[in-house]
């Protein structure tokens, strides 16, 4: 008997590493299944759910907070009398599933009294039992406390002894234990690990009345604690370190010290028509936001309307096959199956195999994102495999994929790209934004910003932001770096859905080149 009466209890870091037998979740999922068959569903999905999840806070020379918290328990869905219907609870044994599934079976049978068009799922074949897991060489939970702590405290140090004024810095780890069973004939078990360091480090000036922050430049990511493990970093332009397959803590929160001490002095920019090259850890959100979002098929439907807006994009312009999102530059594609990225998960929250597929073809919009009760409408044979919950209590639906722009195919270096600029801002990192509610008009700030003249870095700018519409936008990109230069950005918690949930996505690009891009002062003047 498995049972759990507390919803996100705390937990000691040990009893993370406990685990629930396989054969256990196949009983209880045979359990549900039989009872919302019993009760007159024609279809059914259980997802059995542990979710862990580990947070160290500290500032300065100090921890603020060590907290490790454990959410288990079951979601059920069922279609019956062609309406979809869901439950939830967390008492996990064999009759409590089956009361849950029997609940989930009675609100899709109240649902259809409603009328509507019946669920049309695109077909999905079972896989049996097969099982996945992240690929991943040390288990975030299984490293001692102490370990992390150590790390953070003396990259804090590292800040102070640089003239930071004030630094804070995180580790955040989770582990997602999911099983998945549907009357389709899978009995899918994953293990899921996803880890985010950060820290943000703030300089002040007395003398000149101000203070500016820096952030890490680190991405959130689908590893193990094998992603905090020092590599060898690069120089590009003489101004940043970038990082690739792992995170050097310590060489970033250097490097941020001394950033932030120069974004107290840089000179304001004057606002114009610049050519921009963004880089990756900068360029991830404005693909998140601008790219991502407004080709979610619920949210060009009108489902995401009354909380989070449409899109400017529609079924007609895709259909049209014409449809001019960017420029040839622009290759747009979706992706679940890019390791170390954190939508990387073998199967979807419907038991759908995942995959990756175009999104924008040299510019043209060619698809959008779709789950099973969907694909038809795109007239699709099957789902794309991105259905997701934030947890076993939500109920699974359509969430962004990995979205990336491909890097270019002609071998091009981010000096190469800076040389040919003749007026233009380096952006790294990424800041405040805002975008519209059709994703069409937006603006977006960032870490740091570089001036660049006649083909060379020239100094520090502050006060910058670009604005542009989407199209505008995309189809003033000019060139891409070749694969070289290809990293993963992406957000730990972006939100959907009402209620909301979040959801972990990657977005890749090399450094790209826009050209005449409009920029404007973000300065506040007093009085």
């Amino acid at each position: 008997m498995l049972t759990n009466s507390a919803f996100g209890k705390s937990i000691y870091q040990e009893q993370a590493l406990e685990t629930i037998d396989v054969k256990v979740k196949k009983e209880l999922a045979d359990a549900a299944l039989t009872a919302a068959k019993a009760k007159g569903a024609s279809y059914a999905d259980i997802r059995i759910g542990r979710y862990l999840n580990q947070a160290i806070v500290t500032r300065e020379n100090r921890v603020l907070n060590v907290a490790n918290s454990e959410s288990f328990g079951v979601g059920i869905r069922v279609i019956a009398n062609g309406c979809w219907g869901f439950a939830a609870g967390n008492t996990v044994t064999k009759e409590g599933v089956a009361k849950i599934a029997e609940r989930a079976v009675a609100v899709a049978k109240a649902n259809a009294k409603i009328g509507g068009k019946p669920v049309d799922l695109a077909p999905q074949r079972g896989y049996g039992e097969v099982s996945w897991k992240t690929p991943i060489e040390r288990n975030a939970f299984e490293v001692p406390i102490k370990e992390k702590i150590d790390l953070l405290l003396n990259a804090n140090s590292e800040a102070m002894k640089g003239g930071a004024s004030f630094v804070n810095s995180t580790i955040f780890s989770i582990n997602e234990q999911k099983y998945f069973a549907s009357t389709d004939g899978s009995y899918i078990d994953q293990d899921i690990h996803r880890i985010y360091p950060n820290f943000q480090v703030t300089k002040i000036d007395p003398s000149l009345g101000a203070f500016e922050t820096r952030a890490a430049l680190s991405m959130p990511c689908g590893m193990g604690y094998e992603y905090l493990t020092p590599s060898e970093s690069e120089k590009v332009g003489g101004v940043v370190t970038r990082y690739k397959k792992r995170y050097d803590m310590i060489e970033d929160i250097k490097n941020a010290t001394k950033n932030a001490a120069e974004k107290v002095s840089a000179k304001s920019v004057e606002p114009g028509k610049y050519d921009l090259v963004l880089d990756p850890s900068h360029l991830w959100l404005t693909i998140h936001e601008s790219v991502a979002h407004p080709t979610e098929l619920d949210r060009v439907l009108g489902y995401e309307a009354n909380f989070a807006g449409t899109s400017f994009l529609s079924l007609d312009k895709l259909k049209s096959g014409n449809f001019h999102f960017g420029s040839k530059n622009m290759n747009i594609v979706a992706d679940k199956l890019q390791p170390g990225s954190l939508g990387f998960v073998g199967y979807d929250d419907e038991g759908v195999k995942t995959g990756q597929w175009d999104i924008v073809k040299d510019g043209v919009l060619v698809n959008f994102q779709a789950i099973r009760d969907q694909a038809k409408i795109l007239g699709l044979d099957h789902s794309q495999g991105c259905c997701y919950a934030q947890t076993w209590e939500d109920v699974q639906f359509q969430r962004m994929p990995n979205v990336s722009l491909q890097p270019g195919k002609t071998p091009l270096s981010v000096d190469d790209m800076i040389k040919n600029v003749e007026k233009g801002i380096y952006i790294v990192g990424n800041g405040s934004f805002s975008i519209d509610q059709q994703r069409y008009n937006f603006q977006f700030g960032g870490q740091l910003f570089y001036e660049i003249k006649n083909g060379k870095i020239v100094g520090m700018l502050n006060d910058v932001s670009y604005q542009a519409t989407n199209q505008e936008f995309w189809n003033s990109l000019v060139a891409v770096c070749d694969e070289r230069d290809y990293r993963l950005g992406g957000a730990f918690n972006d939100g959907k859905g009402q209620p909301s949930q979040s959801n972990a996505v990657s977005h890749g690009s090399a450094t790209s080149r826009f050209n005449g891009v409009n920029v404007i002062n973000t300065k506040r003047k007093i009085g």
